[in-house]
């Protein structure tokens, strides 16, 4: 049981790329959710290069370069753009409920002489 542990790999989704918000897996075959993530400083409000440590996301430095504080807050961002990548930090989410739900499609024929005809639609 231990070795099954210590020999069982857990997929990284490298394969993932990071301009996509989702996207499947190839490798594990799961649904994937790129999270982009950027911490600033909670006083003066500059950004901070930002890391995962732990498990958690926290700044690469202790103190800020700017006023020196030590608190930050963690902002996600809606889109990566190339002015945050550099302080931006990516987080892969496997989203475990990924149903796929089917949309609603309702037709109207406006009132005419003719006989309504059956409107078809191919999924």
């Amino acid at each position: 049981m231990f070795l099954e542990r210590l020999f069982v790999r857990k997929c990284t989704h490298p394969n993932i790329s990071p301009d996509i918000e989702n996207a499947y897996c190839p490798d594990c075959g799961k649904l994937i959710r790129n999270e982009w993530f950027v911490t600033r400083c909670a006083c003066c409000g500059v950004k901070l290069k930002t890391m995962v440590k732990q498990g958690k996301i926290a700044p690469q430095r202790h103190y800020c370069s700017n006023c020196g504080s030590n608190e930050f807050t963690i902002e996600k961002l809606d889109k990566i753009s190339f002015i945050n990548i550099n302080f931006a930090v990516l987080i892969k989410h496997v989203i475990e409920n990924d149903t796929i739900h089917a949309s609603t499609v309702s037709l109207w024929q406006e009132k005419s002489i003719e006989q309504p005809r059956l409107l078809t639609q191919s999924l």
